[in-house]
Order: structure tokens, then C-alpha cells, then sequence
């Protein structure tokens, strides 16, 4: 049982359920695919592959602790959120620095295969790796790395969107303090004769 399925009262809201976000979900994909990208592309020993597993690694891993911070703390889930866009963003950087130090193109938004990856994207409930292995994986590197670039940008666009809803459910709901004091101030309503 999740948090969010026990807790249905009290000032402490549901949290976690991060492996439902959209922006996880991509960013376990971009994960992946940049572990499968550096393994095929980079000597082993190359500190690229570290600095762009890490950046893709710490794109997850911040969603994730966001949404787990997200109990006590909007602030450090908003702050967590955006660390998690940072990183991909990084990310993003390594795979145009791949492209360009090739003489290889990256494709511009109207590009036909980002078209088709973007719809990939939104023509399954739940996409996986296995969508966009075709891509990911494909024998020709300038198709990888424009994937997963497509792939970043979907990402943090989510990321962006979910900051904002966060900023919107602060403004809202207030903090933790307002939180806790709002349920003190019930609890005296209650006890009053």
C-alpha cells in the first residue's frame, strides 16, 4: 500500500506515487537509454559516460525525491523538481555536444522522426523503453542522439508543466505550517462545548 492510498486525513498530504508521474515514467526511459547510448558510443573509461549517466541518473532519482519530500515540504519538492529538469537539460547538452563534434545535425522541432517520436509518445497510455528502442537503438547515431534529445525535451517540458501545478497547489494549499495549523485550530473547534 502507498502512502497516498493510507493517508486520507490529517494535515500530512498523500505523497509519493512518483512511478505514476509522466516525467518519471520519461525519465527512466531517458535513464536507460543513455546507459545503452554511452556503453555503445564512448570508450569505458571516457568521463563522459559518468557526467552524462550521472546528469541522466539525477534527473530520475530528484523526481523521485521530490515526490517522497513532497509530505513535509512543498519547497524542497518544487526545488528537487526543478534539479531534476537541471540535470536533463545537462544531459540534453552532452547529446547536442555528441551531434555538433560529429558534423551530425540536430533536428529541428519539425524534423519528420521528432514528429514520430512525439507522436509514439502520445499514442500509448504508458510508453517504455521498448517504444523507442528502435530509435534509441538504432545503427545510426545521428537517429540515437536525436532521440534521445526528442525524448529529453518531452521530459522537461513535463517537468516544467509539473512545477508549475506545484506552484499553483502551494499558493493554494500553503505549506506544512499552515497545514499543521489549520488541523491545531480544527481540533480546538472539536473540543469546544
Amino acid at each position: 500500500m502507498s502512502d497516498q492510498d493510507k493517508n486520507t486525513e490529517g494535515f500530512i498530504p498523500s505523497h509519493g506515487g512518483y512511478r505514476n508521474l509522466f516525467s518519471y515514467q520519461k525519465a527512466e526511459i531517458i535513464y536507460d537509454g543513455t546507459v545503452y547510448f554511452t556503453n555503445r558510443f564512448f570508450h569505458k573509461y571516457d568521463r563522459t559516460v559518468g557526467q552524462m549517466v550521472q546528469a541522466a541518473r539525477s534527473g530520475k532519482q530528484n523526481i523521485a525525491e521530490g515526490s517522497m519530500a513532497s509530505a513535509t515540504s512543498k519547497e524542497m519538492e518544487i526545488k528537487l523538481t526543478n534539479v531534476a529538469r537541471a540535470s536533463l537539460e545537462e544531459l540534453q547538452i552532452d547529446y547536442e555536444d555528441f551531434l555538433r563534434t560529429r558534423k551530425l545535425p540536430i533536428w529541428e522541432k519539425n524534423h519528420r522522426l521528432v514528429a514520430r517520436i512525439r507522436e509514439l509518445n502520445k499514442s500509448i497510455p504508458t510508453p517504455t523503453y521498448d517504444t523507442f528502442k528502435k530509435a534509441i537503438e538504432h545503427e545510426d547515431p545521428e537517429i540515437c542522439a536525436n532521440a534521445m534529445i526528442t525524448l529529453i525535451k518531452i521530459c522537461t517540458y513535463l517537468l516544467k508543466q509539473q512545477i508549475k501545478q506545484l506552484e499553483i497547489a502551494f499558493i493554494k494549499e500553503g505549506g506544512l505550517r499552515e497545514r499543521m495549523t489549520r488541523a491545531r485550530i480544527e481540533e480546538r473547534k472539536k473540543k469546544k462545548p
